[in-house]
């Protein structure tokens, strides 16, 4: 008996012509446009990147296989893939050796590791880019413009910035090598046009996304701030071609679709509110982690019925507690453990840590205004109590401010006052900062006691250059890109426009809050 076309499997018994290496194929001539554009507008470092990590995403396969001891995948095309989808995330400034590096992560640990193509539980070249993005924060968030450091359009944006929304449309502005969202837009919508992508998933990610940032990004529905907005930061290329990875999505239209404006909306959660720009990753990942649990409570009819599904569930012997894994319960008691333990730490440090605070305070106060004592300063406590630890004003962006003393020589003469600043605009978090001013209410000087920004960028803000040019400055400030030709005039440091910005409103909160409670009360 002739054997060679029976085919024994587990139903349903479903045959079709799109194997795994032709849809491989596809993906892959899809995101061709949005490369070469890449390879053009960047040159020869962006062609390195890209050769680089599809090389090492395939040699990652090969040797994974090879010393487990499982059949040869690299001819199915997925490597290839991770490798290109990674390459395109990355900046045309990027060193050469991370992409080699992301690979590898991308490959062996997210996708490898959890047994292969259609066993991973995240994208694998996401999961590279994040692991790059963690450990590599530095190199991640350096962008180059004519081998000159510049920041990327959207924290220009998110500066408060004009950005030229149609360089960024054709992916010839300051961003990653495959952010041309022309030549995405080609690719995706020739997948979806061809049936190889969802739309319910890459279209309720663009929508969620889009009315998100519209509600809750201070600027409505204004066309150019969304279309900006849709065109940086890789939106577009993980919403046709991330997102809709057919192992980390779920299988139902609904669960499509939930899960498709649950990363839009994240996406434009994080863009918002979040400490940076660059950070769609993120929500993507977040979720590809959700979609086991849409699969498990929205069931595809053909196959099995929602009703049914729950009632099984329901009937499951044991009680909720018996169902509780024990790794799960051992966890929970180590980690209830160790955080009586650290409460008990603290407690014991809490009187020590204040001291040091103490005196870390008094050094920054003493290193911008020459006095030998520092008192509170009665005006200024009562305009701080009205304020219920709210911003001051309306013009300097989120700065608090913390504390206003006035500082007197040993011969109880006012020698000067110094102002303690916090923005919460800072490209990592907040930036506390102390303010030195002469009796006549001049800048005598900033030091910073809470800078936590980018190294070798936003860290730049320490450096004398930039901050010797508040020293004499009595208005509030005005932060130029070019040279500082008036007086109120503050240049930018170059790729770090986020911090800049949100140390000039620190500098320019204390000043004015100097001159509306304390000068003006005089």
């Amino acid at each position: 008996m002739n054997t060679g076309m029976m085919n024994l499997s587990s139903a349903p018994h479903m045959r079709d012509k799109w194997t795994t290496p032709f849809i491989m194929r596809v993906v892959f001539l899809s995101l061709m446009p949005a490369t070469l554009v890449g390879m053009i507008v960047y040159g020869w470092n962006a062609v390195g990147i890209v050769l680089l990590s599809i090389v090492s995403a395939v040699a990652s396969e090969w040797a994974f296989n090879k010393i487990c001891h499982k059949p040869g995948s690299i001819w199915d095309g997925s490597a290839v893939i991770t490798g290109l989808l990674l390459a395109l995330s990355l900046s045309p400034a990027t060193p050469l050796y991370m992409p080699v590096i992301g690979s590898v992560f991308a490959i062996v640990v997210a996708k490898g590791c959890f047994g292969g193509l259609g066993k991973n539980f995240i994208n694998p070249a996401l999961a590279g880019r994040c692991f790059l993005l963690i450990s590599f924060g530095r190199a991640m968030s350096t962008f180059t413009v004519d081998g000159v450091s510049a920041a990327t359009p959207l924290v220009d944006l998110a500066a408060g910035q004009n950005v030229d929304v149609m360089k960024m449309f054709l992916g010839t502005s300051n961003a990653v090598i495959g952010s041309s969202v022309l030549a995405l837009l080609l690719g995706g919508l020739a997948l979806w046009g061809f049936g190889f992508i969802h739309g319910q998933i890459c279209f309720s990610v663009l929508g969620g996304f889009t009315l998100f940032v519209a509600l809750f990004g201070g600027h409505g529905f204004d066309p150019a701030y969304l279309a900006a907005q849709l065109c940086g930061g890789g939106v577009v290329m993980g919403a046709f071609f991330m997102a809709t990875d057919y192992v980390t999505s779920p299988v139902s239209r609904l669960g499509q679709f939930i899960y498709g404006c649950t990363i839009g909306v994240l996406g434009g959660l994080f863009r918002i509110y979040g400490s940076t720009t660059d950070s769609f990753s993120y929500s993507i990942i977040i979720g590809n982690l959700l979609t086991p649990l849409i699969d498990t409570y929205i069931v595809q009819k053909p196959f099995a019925y929602r009703r049914l599904a729950l009632w099984a569930r329901q009937q499951e012997k044991g009680s909720f507690w018996k169902r509780i894994p024990r790794p799960v319960i051992a966890l929970l008691v180590i980690t209830a453990v160790a955080g009586v333990a650290l409460s008990g730490v603290y407690t014991v440090t809490k009187d020590t840590i204040d001291e040091q605070n103490r005196l870390a305070n008094l050094e920054s106060y003493q290193a911008v205004c020459p006095a030998e004592v520092f008192e509170p300063s009665e005006k200024a406590d009562q305009a701080l109590a009205a304020l219920e630890g709210g911003p001051w004003g309306e013009s300097f962006g989120r700065s608090t401010i913390n504390d206003f003393l006035v500082g007197k020589d040993a011969a109880g003469n006012v020698a000067g006052y110094v102002v303690s600043v916090t923005n919460a605009d800072g490209f990592d978090g907040d930036i506390t900062l102390t303010i030195g001013l002469s009796p006549e209410g001049a800048v005598t000087g900033i030091s910073f006691t809470e800078l936590h920004e980018t190294p070798g960028m936003g860290m730049r803000a320490e450096e004398d250059g930039f901050r010797n040019q508040f020293t004499g400055k009595r208005q509030a400030l005005k932060l130029v890109k070019g040279d500082a030709a008036a007086d109120h005039e503050i240049q930018a440091i170059s790729g770090a426009t986020i911090t800049s910005t949100a140390v000039t409103n620190a500098v320019s909160a204390g000043i004015d809050f100097y001159t509306k409670t304390v000068r003006e009360a005089d």
